[in-house]
């Protein structure tokens, strides 16, 4: 029967240096881009998971170094509580919702630090690598592919019950806007049809070129863009 393989308090402190570092490398881009969780944060879930990752390894190996110990209990421990923080770091404001990706780094850093408390120094290295690929590189990637919007109520007020409406929705489609739903209601003759479309803009659209597209369009009083609370 094999000895089991014994982690020296010198193993340890690297582990933690490295478990300190890979928190800091995907904390300063959080940080950069002004998030809730930034280095700090990071640093303090990686290198907290080594540290328990090595606990976990550390009590079998003191207390009965031949026995059968488990050392994933504590480890499995540390994904579960990582929903608790990560939950923090999500913010919902209106219709939007931010905090998702730093909620979703602070779960990856946990991971790596789990993998470099158990040695598994080349898997972690990978990780941390394809981490920092996916924030910066595909982060422009998708800016470029699916830009950001925003979730607005576009009103448009006509003059009477007799115009079309779907010449301005027909407008609306074709600046790049899209609706997510549509109310209309038609008042009295003096006050005429309201229009009101729940639409996402994305940050390249020219808003006001679309307003005066649309009241150029027929027989429209007012165009107005508001929140949607």
């Amino acid at each position: 029967m094999n000895d089991p393989i014994v982690i020296t308090e010198l193993e340890m402190l690297f582990r933690l240096a490295l478990g300190f570092l890979a928190g800091a490398i995907i904390g300063f881009e959080r940080s950069n881009r002004r998030q809730v969780a930034g280095l700090r944060t990071h640093i303090l879930i990686s290198t907290g998971a080594t540290l328990l990752m090595l606990l976990s390894i550390y009590i079998p190996q003191q207390i009965n170094p031949h026995g059968n110990g488990d050392p994933g209990r504590i480890a499995a421990q540390v994904v579960s509580g990582m929903g608790f923080l990560g939950a923090g770091a999500i913010i919902r404001l209106g219709n939007s919702i931010r905090g998702l990706t730093t909620a979703a780094s602070l779960w990856f850093v946990a991971a790596v630090g789990l993998a470099i408390g158990a040695g598994m120094f080349l898997v972690a290295a990978l990780a941390e690598a394809l981490g920092l690929v996916t924030l910066l590189l595909l982060y422009i990637v998708e800016k470029k592919l699916f830009p950001a919007g925003r979730i607005k109520m576009l009103v448009i007020s006509y003059k009477d019950n007799t115009s079309s409406i779907v010449d301005a929705q027909e407008t609306v489609r074709k600046s790049g806007m899209l609706i997510q739903s549509i109310d209309v209601h038609q008042g009295s003759e003096s006050k005429g049809t309201k229009l009101k479309l729940l639409v996402m803009i994305p940050n390249t659209v020219d808003t006001t070129a679309v307003a005066r597209s649309i009241k150029a369009s027929g027989n429209v009083g007012k165009v107005e863009i508001k929140e949607k609370f």
